[in-house]
């Protein structure tokens, strides 16, 4: 994926990211990438990542279990 510079990334990502979520490449209930590995692979900062998930979990599709990560929600979280 390229990303456009020129503006904020972590939108990007986060859009990347809830295509994924809409196509069904991470199941509900499963552990979701954490930022080290989100940013490794979209070539950003761990923070921009950070941003990304934080979106994520804001609109409720992931919940963060202290401790053990992220997780995709199942709709009813």
């Amino acid at each position: 994926m390229d990303l456009d510079r020129s503006v904020p990334v972590w939108p990007q990502v986060a859009a990347e990211l809830r295509k994924r979520l809409d196509a069904g490449q991470y199941p509900a209930g499963e552990r979701f990438p954490g930022t080290v590995d989100i940013a490794a692979e979209f070539d950003v900062s761990q923070s921009t990542a950070q941003k990304a998930v934080a979106a994520l979990r804001a609109e409720g599709r992931l919940y963060t279990i202290l401790g053990q990560g992220s997780f995709v929600s199942k709709g009813d979280e």
